[in-house]
C-alpha cells in the first residue's frame, strides 16, 4: 500500500478533548450519576444512569499498629439518613482470591473489614452509607474505635533490613574499586513522596443482580475489573470498570485500592449504589507512594574520569503485609555508564506504613539522583567539566544485555543541550557567580527509561457518513490519550482528525495494557495504526474491484486516502469520498480489529534526555529558586508536539518539586503522617515555575514499534532534582545528598 499523507501526526493540535475540560463538562469518576456525567454519557455512548446514589466515607485508624478491641457505632447508627455501617464484625467473609492481572507483589494486599488487626495509621476500620454525603461524614465522625496499640516501625534508617537482597554483578567491583586510583563513597536519601494529583480517588458502584458496574478512577480498567472480580469471588465478565477522564495520577490508580473494594462491598449490603470518595488526608494512607530511600555509592575510576567500579546498596521502605519492589531502580547503574565492574543490592524494609506503588519515572528517577550526583561529585574532584565526563564513559552497546542500542543519542542530547544552555559560559569554581545577594549555579544530569512495550488491541469503526470511531480500554490520566489516538487514527484513515472519535476507559472495550510505564503511546498507537490500515486497505478494496468506482481496476498500493477521499497517488482528480463509496454499495460501516503483540527485543530501548539548570541560592536566608531549565531528549518519534511540551513541561515541574518541595513527615509515635494535606505538603506554584524549555531530536525508533516512539511521560522528570542538586552545589560550595534540599540543609 502506498504511505499514507501525514498531515495529523507532528502537528501542535490542541487537546481534542481539552473543550469539554476547561467548561467542566468531562465527567470524572465521582461525577458519574449526576447531571454534568448524565450528559457527559449520552454525548459519548456509555452508561451514566445510576439513580439513589448514596454516600461512603471511611472510618480509619488512629493507630499504627495493633489490633482493634471495640468498635462502637451505636451514635452513628442513630443518625438520620445512614443505611449501614460496616467493619470487621458485620461485614461479610470475601474470598479475596489471587489477581494474576494485579502487580503480583509477594505477600498479600489488604482485606478490608476481614480481621481486627491494625497494620498502619489510616488504615480503613469501618464505613458508614448514608442517603446525603453531610449525613455520612457526620455519622462517621461518631464511630468510636478503641484499640490495643503497639509502636509501630515507620523510620527506614533505623529499621533492620531482613529481606533477601535482589543483586547483580558484573566483573569484580569489590577489587577494582580497592584498585582505583580514584575513589568515593556517598551516601543519599530520597525521602518519601506522594502522588497528590488533583482529582481524588474516588469510586462509584451499583449491583445489578449479581453484577456489579463501577466508575472508577483507574489507569487500567481490566485490572480494576480483576481484582474486583477476584475479591468478590465472581466471573470477570460480571464486573464492568467504566473511567472516561482521569485527573491526574502519576502512578497511583495503576492498581486497585481497598476503597473501590468498600465502595462495592458497601453497595451489595446497603442494596443502593455508593458513591465513595478518599478525602485529601485519606489518599495518603488509602493509595500508594513514591517509598523512601537510603542509598549508598561506591565509586572508582582512573584520573582521566573513566569508569572502573559502581558498588550500590540500596534499601527502600515496603509494607509488612505485601513486599514493593520498585522496577528499574537498578537499570541505570547497569547500562547508562561504560563501567566494568558492577556490583547492585536491592534490600526492601518492611514497615508498618501502606504499601508504596510506583511513582512517575518509577525506580529510574529514584536512581537518577545519586548516579548522577555522584558522577557530578566525580567531575569536581577531577576538575572535569561535568559533560565532557559523561561523554567520555559513553557506552557502544547495553553492558547489562550485551545487546546494541536501538537508538542511543544521548551523545547528541548532551551536545545540543549544552550548546543552547550556553554551558561553556560557567565558571567551573563553585560559589564564585553572583547576582546580589543570590549565588548563581547551573548543573545538569542525563535521563533515561526503558521503552516497554506490551499486547493491545483496538475496534475501527468507518460509518457511511465518513467518519470513524476508534475504540481501545486504554486510559488518559493527562498525557493527551484521546488527542494521540485520533492523530494516528486520522492519518491512518486519511481523515480530519475532527472526523475521528476516539473511546477509551471502559472494560467492554478491547482490551490494553496499563496506562502507565510510557508504554501506552508504543503499545496502544500500533494496535490503533494497524487496525486504521486494516480498514482503509478493506475500503481500497472494495474501491477497486467495483465496477462503479472511479478507482475500478486500479492497484491498491497505488491507492491513497486524504481528507476522506481515496483517490490515485499519482491522479488526485480520480477517486470518490468514503461516504460515496458505502453508500453506493448499501454499507452501514465498514470494521476492523487492530492488534499488536511486541516481539522479543533484539536491541536495547531506552529514551535519553540531558536536563541543565539554573538556580539562586540566597546566601543569607538558603532559599533556592530555579531560574530557568532546558532538556534535550531522545524520544523517537513525536507524535503530538504539543502534547510532548505538556509532558515535559509537567515532568519539569514534578522534577523541582522533588527536590526542593515534596517530602512526607511521619510522626514516629503513633505512624500518623503530619502533614497529609496540601496545605504542608509542598508542591510547586506558579511563583516556583520559571522559563522550561524541552527540545526533541528529530527521529524514530524503527526497532521500538510499528510507529517509531520511545515514549516520552516517564523520562522527562528522571534528570530533573540531580541536576538542580548539581547547581545547588555549583552555587553554593555544598554538596546536599538528601532530598528534598530544604532550608535547613543550606543554613
Amino acid at each position: 500500500m502506498s504511505p499514507q499523507p501525514q498531515q495529523a501526526v507532528g502537528a501542535p493540535l490542541s487537546r481534542v478533548d481539552g473543550r469539554l475540560k476547561v467548561t467542566g463538562r468531562a465527567a470524572y469518576a465521582a461525577d458519574h450519576g449526576t447531571e454534568q456525567g448524565i450528559e457527559h454519557g449520552i454525548e459519548h455512548g456509555i452508561e451514566h444512569g445510576i439513580d439513589g446514589i448514596t454516600h461512603a466515607v471511611v472510618v480509619t485508624s488512629s493507630v499504627g499498629r495493633g489490633r482493634i478491641t471495640a468498635i462502637d457505632t451505636s451514635a452513628a447508627e442513630a443518625q438520620s439518613g445512614v443505611l449501614k455501617v460496616l467493619d470487621h464484625r458485620n461485614a461479610p467473609r470475601l474470598p479475596y482470591r489471587p489477581n494474576p492481572g494485579s502487580l503480583n507483589l509477594p505477600g498479600e494486599r489488604l482485606h478490608v473489614f476481614q480481621d481486627d488487626q491494625v497494620r498502619f495509621h489510616g488504615q480503613p476500620v469501618a464505613v458508614v452509607v448514608a442517603t446525603t454525603l453531610e449525613a455520612a461524614q457526620h455519622a462517621a465522625g461518631l464511630v468510636r474505635v478503641d484499640y490495643a496499640a503497639e509502636p509501630p516501625a515507620t523510620d527506614l534508617t533505623g529499621a533492620p533490613a531482613n529481606e533477601p537482597a535482589t543483586a547483580y554483578t558484573r566483573g569484580d567491583a569489590e577489587a577494582a574499586f580497592n584498585a582505583a586510583p580514584v575513589r568515593m563513597e556517598m551516601t543519599y536519601l530520597l525521602s518519601r513522596t506522594h502522588h497528590n494529583a488533583m482529582e481524588p480517588h474516588a469510586t462509584i458502584a451499583r449491583w445489578t443482580g449479581a453484577r456489579v458496574t463501577v466508575w472508577e478512577k483507574t489507569q487500567w480498567v481490566q485490572s480494576t475489573r480483576d481484582e474486583l472480580a477476584a475479591v468478590f469471588g465472581i466471573p470477570a465478565t460480571d464486573v464492568r470498570v467504566i473511567s472516561p477522564f482521569v485527573g491526574g495520577a502519576f502512578g497511583n490508580a495503576a492498581r486497585c485500592w481497598p476503597h473501590t473494594v468498600i465502595a462495592a462491598l458497601a453497595a451489595r449490603e446497603a442494596g443502593r449504589p455508593v458513591k465513595l470518595v478518599l478525602t485529601r488526608k485519606q489518599l495518603y494512607s488509602g493509595v500508594g507512594f513514591r517509598p523512601a530511600y537510603e542509598y549508598k555509592l561506591r565509586l572508582g575510576s582512573d584520573r582521566d574520569g573513566r569508569l572502573a567500579a559502581m558498588l550500590h546498596d540500596l534499601r527502600a521502605e515496603t509494607s509488612r503485609y505485601e513486599r514493593f519492589s520498585e522496577r528499574g531502580v537498578l537499570s541505570p547503574g547497569q547500562m547508562l555508564y561504560t563501567t566494568p565492574n558492577v556490583s547492585q543490592a536491592y534490600r526492601t524494609v518492611p514497615l508498618d506504613v501502606n504499601t508504596p506503588t510506583p511513582m512517575r519515572g518509577p525506580g529510574y528517577s529514584t536512581a537518577a539522583f545519586p548516579i548522577e550526583s555522584a558522577i557530578d561529585e566525580l567531575a569536581h574532584e577531577l576538575g572535569i567539566d561535568p559533560v565532557e565526563l559523561r561523554l567520555r564513559n559513553e557506552p557502544d552497546s547495553d553492558q547489562a544485555s550485551g545487546m546494541p542500542f536501538s537508538t542511543r543519542r544521548l551523545r547528541e542530547c548532551l551536545e545540543v543541550g549544552a550548546r543552547e544552555f550556553g554551558w561553556s559560559r560557567r565558571n567551573p569554581k563553585p560559589g564564585q557567580t553572583r547576582d546580589g545577594e543570590w549565588l548563581i549555579g547551573t548543573g545538569m544530569a542525563t535521563a533515561v527509561y526503558d521503552t516497554l512495550r506490551a499486547p493491545a488491541q483496538a475496534r475501527v469503526r468507518l460509518h457511511a457518513d465518513g467518519t470513524a470511531q476508534v475504540e481501545s480500554a486504554t486510559s488518559d490520566m493527562g498525557p493527551g490519550t484521546y488527542t494521540s489516538m485520533t492523530q494516528i487514527a486520522a492519518d491512518a484513515l486519511g481523515l480530519a482528525v475532527r472526523a475521528v472519535t476516539f473511546r477509551l476507559g471502559d472494560t467492554i472495550l478491547p482490551p490494553a495494557p496499563v496506562h502507565g510505564g510510557s508504554l501506552t503511546m508504543a503499545s496502544v498507537g500500533s494496535t490503533v495504526q494497524d487496525g486504521c490500515d486494516k480498514l482503509r486497505r478493506q475500503a481500497i478494496r472494495l474501491a477497486v474491484e467495483d465496477t462503479e468506482s472511479p478507482l475500478h481496476g486500479a492497484a491498491p498500493d497505488d491507492v491513497v486516502v486524504r481528507d476522506g477521499r481515496l483517490q490515485l497517488k499519482d491522479d488526485a482528480a480520480r477517486g470518490e469520498t468514503y461516504r460515496q463509496l458505502l453508500g453506493r454499495n448499501n454499507r452501514a460501516h465498514l470494521e476492523a480489529d487492530g492488534a499488536y503483540t511486541p516481539t522479543r527485543p533484539q536491541a536495547s530501548m531506552y529514551a535519553y534526555g540531558a536536563v541543565f539548570a539554573e538556580v539562586a541560592v540566597d546566601q543569607r536566608l538558603g532559599m533556592v529558586r530555579v531560574r530557568r531549565m532546558l532538556a534535550v531528549y531522545d524520544a523517537g518519534r513525536v507524535i503530538s508536539p504539543k502534547l510532548a511540551d505538556s509532558q515535559a513541561i509537567g515532568g519539569m515541574v514534578g522534577g523541582i518539586s522533588a527536590a526542593l518541595l515534596e517530602h512526607t513527615l511521619t510522626d514516629p509515635r503513633d505512624g500518623r503522617i503530619t502533614n497529609a494535606n496540601l496545605a504542608d505538603y509542598l508542591v510547586p506554584v506558579n511563583a516556583d515555575v520559571p522559563q522550561l524549555k524541552a527540545i526533541y531530536l528529530d527521529g524514530r525508533d524503527e526497532i521500538a514499534d510499528p510507529i517509531g516512539v520511545k515514549g516520552l511521560g516517564e523520562v522527562v522528570l528522571v534528570g530533573v532534582a540531580p541536576s538542580i542538586a548539581n547547581a545547588v552545589f555549583h552555587a553554593t560550595g555544598r554538596r546536599i545528598r538528601r532530598l528534598p534540599i530544604t532550608i535547613d540543609n543550606l543554613l
